[in-house]
C-alpha cells in the first residue's frame, strides 16, 4: 500500500509542476483529465493510449471500449468521449458571426475542429461579407464514405441568398480537410 500511495503522491506532485500544458507529453496531459483512483491517473493515461494507439484514436473510439480498461469507468470513459466536441465548439467560436477573419492558419484550424473528424465526406462554406466577417457556416453536401457530389450552382445560389461577398470552400477527404479557395463576388451594377 506504501508504493501505491508514494508512486501517486509523485505523480501529482510531477503533473502540478509542469503546469505549461504545450509542454507536457500526451500522457500527462491525458492524466490530468482522467478520475483519481486505485490506479494512478499517468499509468492509465499511458496504458489507454498504448492500447488505442495514440490520442486521436482513444478521443474517437467506442466508449464500450474504454470502460474495459481497468480504472477508467464510466464516468472517465464518458470524460473521454467529450473531449472532442469540447474541442469542436471551441474552435466553432473562434469564428462565431461577425467576427473578422484574420489569417488563413484561423480558418484551417476552424475547419479541421468542424470536419476533420467526420467518418463521410462533406463539402462546407464559409460565408463572409465584403469586410471578411463571418455570415455563415454551412455543411452544403453530404457524401459517403469515399465521395460527395457538389453542385456549384447551390453555393451561388446560397451566397446570394445571405449576400455573402466571399465564400471559402472546405472539403474533408481522408480525414484530411482541404481549403479549396477564396470564391470572392463583385458587385455587378445592372443598368
Amino acid at each position: 500500500m506504501y508504493c501505491h500511495a508514494a508512486r501517486h503522491w509523485q505523480n501529482s506532485l510531477l503533473m502540478q509542476e509542469r503546469s505549461d500544458h504545450s509542454s507536457i507529453c500526451d500522457a500527462e496531459l491525458l492524466a490530468k483529465l482522467l478520475p483519481g483512483g486505485r490506479r494512478p491517473a499517468l499509468d492509465l493515461a499511458r496504458s489507454l493510449l498504448a492500447r488505442f494507439g495514440g490520442l486521436r484514436r482513444l478521443l474517437h473510439a467506442d466508449p464500450q471500449l474504454i470502460v474495459t480498461e481497468k480504472g477508467i469507468g464510466n464516468t472517465g470513459a464518458a470524460a473521454l468521449c467529450a473531449i472532442p466536441e469540447l474541442a469542436r465548439r471551441y474552435f466553432a467560436e473562434s469564428l462565431p458571426v461577425g467576427k473578422t477573419i484574420r489569417c488563413p492558419s484561423d480558418t484551417r484550424a476552424f475547419m479541421h475542429a468542424k470536419i476533420q473528424h467526420l467518418g463521410h465526406e462533406v463539402f462546407c462554406c464559409l460565408y463572409l461579407d465584403n469586410r471578411h466577417r463571418v455570415l455563415r457556416f454551412d455543411e452544403l453536401f453530404r457524401g459517403t464514405i469515399d465521395g460527395t457530389s457538389v453542385y456549384p450552382r447551390e453555393v451561388v445560389k446560397e451566397a446570394l441568398a445571405i449576400n455573402a461577398a466571399a465564400v471559402i470552400l472546405a472539403h474533408n477527404h481522408d480525414l484530411e480537410v482541404k481549403l479549396l479557395f477564396l470564391l470572392v463576388f463583385n458587385s455587378i451594377n445592372a443598368h
